[in-house]
């Protein structure tokens, strides 16, 4: 995928706060909520070390959306993010109406890695968002940055383990 010079700053973005998560000890993602106007609106990074496994950022950039954004905006919106949508947050993303997608590694990606790694099996399908929420666009990976979010994951579960 060939992404635009700002697509890549928010994507940078993502990964630091995937770094971000990292560095307080949770599982590294970071997401990304941009305006049809091209402004950052939102931002978050995961927060499931808590105890509370749903706090993924792309499902609280969902609810902020919700709460936040008329309709229309949150169709013109669209949401970066450093790891393809879960199934939970692919439904979010969908019930709230937001746009699209762009994240830099894929759920196939991240399962490999993972499996290479000896992380047990999540307990929720690893679903593309298109199984989810086919009405959504989605675009993604992207190779410029896989690396580096390949190696915060590595770096969690190395660890954790």
């Amino acid at each position: 995928m060939v992404v635009k010079d700002a697509e890549l700053t928010h994507l940078r973005r993502c990964v630091e706060l995937a770094a971000e998560a990292l560095e307080a000890g949770d599982e590294p993602f970071g997401s990304v909520l941009v305006g049809g106007s091209g402004d950052v609106l939102a931002e978050d990074r995961n927060r499931v070390a808590s105890g509370d496994r749903t706090r993924h950022p792309e499902f609280a950039l969902a609810r902020w959306a919700a709460e936040h954004m008329a309709p229309g905006e949150r169709a013109a919106a669209t949401v970066y993010t450093s790891g393809e949508h879960c199934p939970m947050c692919a439904a979010a993303h969908a019930w709230v109406g937001l746009g699209r997608i762009v994240y830099v590694a894929s759920s196939a990606q991240l399962t490999g890695w993972l499996a290479e790694l000896g992380v047990p099996a999540p307990p929720v399908r690893p679903l593309q968002v298109r199984e989810v929420a086919p009405g959504v666009t989605v675009e993604g990976p992207v190779p410029e940055l896989t690396e580096r979010v390949r190696e915060l994951h590595r770096r969690f579960h190395r660890a954790a383990g």
